[in-house]
């Protein structure tokens, strides 16, 4: 009986301090600042659909004419997939807007919210919540 109980506790344990940093993984807050909403409109580069989060990169000219490639954090495949996202919904060359939320290291990465397709329609990428 001492043994199981060990067991049990050590079980609790490492259950407490594996949570913490898996946690960590998946918050939005710790890399992205809802405070700082961002559209942009740019041309598909690339499209990774793979676990445990789907990338879409598209090319955007800044202020000075500058093409910046910018890379946006969705869902995974498989909640992309039951709304309806293909791998082949987008396409390099593509025309598309995207809105999300800016990263907090300042790179040219955010978290995709909202996919606008050039027929008009909107796909939901990420979980449409105000994170502010």
């Amino acid at each position: 009986m001492r043994l199981s109980n060990v067991i049990y506790g050590l079980m609790i344990t490492v259950l407490i301090f594996t949570s913490v940093p898996l946690q960590a993984h998946h918050s939005f807050a710790a890399e992205y600042d809802g405070t700082k909403p961002i559209k942009l409109t740019g041309t598909v580069t690339k499209f990774d659909m793979v676990n445990p989060h789907s990338w879409i990169y598209i090319d955007v000219k800044d202020d000075s004419g500058k093409i910046v490639n910018w890379k946006f954090e969705t869902a995974s495949p498989s909640n992309l997939y039951r709304r309806g996202f293909k791998k082949d919904t987008i396409k390099s060359g593509m025309q598309v807007t995207l809105e999300g939320y800016l990263a907090k290291d300042g790179s040219a990465t955010a978290n995709g919210q909202k996919l606008y397709m050039p027929d008009g329609t909107v796909i939901v990428l990420g979980t449409e919540v105000n994170p502010g």
